[in-house]
């Protein structure tokens, strides 16, 4: 069973997805994530997006770390309602945080998403085309608000996508069978003296092998 691991509703255990259709993320590669996004100081009063949400937990874990609202996108409908009732679950003890569960393909979803987005995290099945992924994040930059961040997570052998215009790959770590690109919103307009990215790209974390 997964749980949350930190914040204001940390060790709340959560509700899996029942059958062999989703893979969770493991708590190691989840708090390896997070301890990255709270040093880019990107979590709190976050607007967030999760795609593929599975159970919930990735963005849950967001909200749960000081984002002020997350969007579960889920397609499958029994994972849409193990989405449903973790993010009732956490958003009880978290007075002021959002959570809406949405159960759509995620393909046509990011068609209409609405602007000033801080952080979207993206964990597509492994056996997603990296074509594909690459398809769903164009709409993802163009909704991101300045300064954005984008994680997602992919297998090991699956290799890296192309990124789209608008992404910039600011760092990749291996955990175990999974690989996480962390991406960063590109400036519209380079500001000549500008100190560059404080996202770290060269430090290795704790859980990383």
């Amino acid at each position: 069973m997964s749980r949350i691991i930190a914040g204001a509703a940390g060790g709340l255990r959560l509700t899996s997805v029942p059958g062999a259709g989703t893979r969770p993320t493991t708590d190691r590669v989840k708090e390896a994530i997070f301890s990255r996004l709270e040093s880019y100081g990107v979590l709190a009063g976050a607007e967030v997006l999760d795609l593929y949400a599975g159970s919930g937990a990735l963005g849950l874990e967001a909200l749960s770390r000081g984002a002020a609202s997350v969007e579960l996108v889920e397609s499958h409908a029994g994972a849409a309602r193990v989405c449903q009732q973790n993010a009732r679950a956490v958003t009880s003890k978290l007075p002021g945080a959002r959570a809406k569960v949405s159960r759509a393909k995620v393909e046509s979803h990011v068609r209409s998403l609405a602007p000033g987005l801080d952080l979207v995290l993206v964990d597509p099945p492994y056996d997603v085309p990296n074509e594909q992924l690459t398809a769903v994040l164009e709409p993802v930059a163009a909704a991101l608000a300045p300064g954005g961040t984008v994680v997602v997570e992919r297998g090991k052998r699956t290799g890296e996508p192309q990124w789209p215009a608008g992404l910039t790959c600011e760092a990749v770590k291996t955990y175990g069978e999974t690989t996480v690109f962390y991406l960063e919103a590109t400036e519209a307009i380079e500001t000549p003296g500008a100190e560059p990215s404080e996202h770290p790209s060269g430090e290795s974390d704790p859980a990383e092998r």
